[in-house]
């Protein structure tokens, strides 16, 4: 969805008239509608404006089509407070597990690179899979698929916190991308 499309379905949810939304803003009915259309771009101030009269946030209006909602919790852990036990193969599913206790089904998530042609060609010239473990490397970090009734989060455990954003779109299969990452679904913790 453009942020054209993004501007016009908040603004109906909001039930203004492109008017209502201008006279709201201090701009001109054209200039709503030039938004709408995408011919033309909200400046910062407008944008935040916006955000605030429709009710969303200004992240929503720029996403880029992304799965992820910018529902998004982030919460210090400190991961030696986590044992692991079960399922857990380590201290990050543990952490994940107690987080998300009253989840349906809580997978380990496996993350691929996806490659820019530079980095295909480097991957390729100097050892192939060196740029997918440099990416780890540069993570590590534990990635989960949270599933809770008819809703999934993507979680994310670090040294020091865990993240979780409410998925936009459902997964259905082991394979998806979200950003610059693809993932498929690892083992099952819960």
């Amino acid at each position: 969805m453009t942020l054209g499309e993004k501007i016009k379905e908040a603004r109906k949810e909001a039930g203004l008239s492109q008017e209502q939304l201008a006279e709201k803003m201090s701009v001109s009915r054209s200039a709503i509608a030039k938004w709408e259309t995408d011919k033309g771009i909200p400046d910062v101030n407008n944008l935040k404006v916006m955000s605030q009269l429709l009710g969303v946030s200004i992240d929503y209006l720029l996403d880029d089509g992304e799965k992820i909602s910018f529902n998004e919790i982030k919460e210090p852990i400190n991961l030696e407070d986590f044992e692991k036990t079960g399922k857990c193969r380590d201290k990050k599913d543990a952490a994940c597990l107690a987080k998300h206790k009253d989840a349906s089904a809580i997978y380990a998530l496996i993350p691929t690179k996806k490659m820019t042609t530079a980095e295909k060609i480097f991957d390729f010239l100097v050892q192939p899979g060196i740029v997918d473990v440099l990416d780890r490397f540069k993570e590590l970090a534990g990635f989960y698929l949270v599933e809770k009734g008819s809703r999934q989060y993507f979680v994310k455990v670090t040294n020091d916190f865990i993240t979780t954003n409410e998925l936009a779109e459902k997964v259905s299969g082991n394979k998806f991308v979200l950003g610059d990452h693809k993932y498929r679904k690892g083992y099952k913790i819960l």
